[in-house]
C-alpha cells in the first residue's frame, strides 16, 4: 500500500492485497490515515508466508496497527512461518508502526524481519511486543524457534539494528537473570522524531525497574520493557503510546 499527503490530509494512493492478510480503514477522526491489519487465518504457523509493504509518501501521516494480538501457533513441519515487513517514509512523512502483541505458543517456529527506510526528515514510531505464553492459561514455552530482525535505515545509512534469536526452552531462557529474569512479556519501542528528547524524562519517570529508555543522538529514543505478563506490560506501555501518539492510539488497542 501507499499513501500520500494532499492539502493537509493523508489519502490512500495504492492498495493491493491477497491471501489471508487484509487491510481495513476505520472512519478517520483526523488528518492522518489509520489502517488495521487483519489476518483472517487466525494466526501464523510453520510454512506460512506473509509480506507487507507500506509507503508513506511526502507529507503523509500513516498509522498501521493490528485488529488483535497475533498468534504464533505450533508448527507441524520443519519450515518456520515467514513474516516480512518493509516500511518506507518519504520526506516530511510520519509512520506509526503499532501492531499489538505477538503471542508465542509452545512449538511455534517464526522467522520475522522488519525493515524501515526513512528520508532524513521523516518520522517513525515503532513498537514490537512479545508474550511468552498466556500466563492466565498457565502456558509455558518449552520448545520454540523465534528469530526477529529489525533494521532502520536513514538516507541510505543503517541507523539502528537489533536481532533476537530464541530457540528451545524459552521459559528457561527467559528465567535467566541476564536475559529476562522471569519476565513473561517483552516490548521494544523506537521513536525517531524531532521531539524525541522531550519525551525522555517523562517516559523514564513511569517505567518500572524492568524498563529502560535512552536517547541516541538528538532525535532517536529507544525503550525496552520487561513485564511478568501481557497485562502488566500494557499497564505501562499503553500510557506511553498514548503520549507519543498525542492521544490518538488506534482503537483496537483499547478493546
Amino acid at each position: 500500500m501507499s499513501v500520500v499527503g494532499r492539502a493537509g490530509r493523508t489519502e490512500l494512493q495504492d492498495l493491493r492485497q491477497q491471501g489471508s492478510l487484509k487491510l481495513l480503514f476505520p472512519r478517520r477522526d483526523g488528518a492522518g490515515l489509520q489502517a488495521v491489519l487483519i489476518n483472517t487465518a487466525g494466526g501464523v504457523t510453520g510454512g506460512d508466508s506473509f509480506d507487507l509493504s507500506a509507503t508513506a509518501l511526502a507529507d503523509a501521516h500513516l498509522t498501521l496497527t493490528t485488529q488483535a494480538a497475533e498468534r504464533a501457533y505450533r508448527a507441524s513441519g520443519a519450515v518456520p512461518g515467514r513474516i516480512r515487513t518493509h516500511l518506507t517514509v518519504a520526506a516530511g512523512g510520519q509512520l506509526n508502526w503499532l501492531p499489538q502483541e505477538t503471542i508465542l505458543f509452545d512449538g511455534c517456529a517464526i522467522d520475522r524481519r522488519l525493515r524501515v527506510d526513512l528520508a532524513p526528515d521523516a518520522g517513525l514510531l515503532l513498537v514490537e511486543s512479545l508474550i511468552f505464553g498466556r500466563a492466565a492459561m498457565g502456558e509455558r514455552i518449552t520448545a520454540a524457534h523465534f528469530q526477529d530482525r529489525i533494521e532502520i535505515w536513514r538516507a541510505g545509512r543503517l541507523a539502528h539494528l537489533e536481532a533476537l534469536r530464541l530457540i528451545g526452552d524459552l521459559a528457561a531462557e527467559m528465567a535467566r537473570p541476564g536475559v529476562g529474569d522471569g519476565a513473561g512479556a517483552l516490548s521494544s519501542l523506537i521513536l525517531i522524531r524531532s521531539d524525541a528528547a522531550a519525551h525522555l524524562d517523562p517516559i523514564r519517570a513511569v517505567l518500572p525497574d524492568t524498563g529502560g529508555v535512552s536517547l541516541v543522538g538528538d532525535d532517536m529514543l529507544l525503550m525496552r520493557l520487561l513485564a511478568p505478563d501481557g497485562f502488566a506490560l500494557r499497564q505501562t506501555l499503553v500510557p506511553i503510546l498514548n503520549r507519543l501518539t498525542r492521544n490518538s492510539l488506534p482503537r483496537p488497542w483499547m478493546i
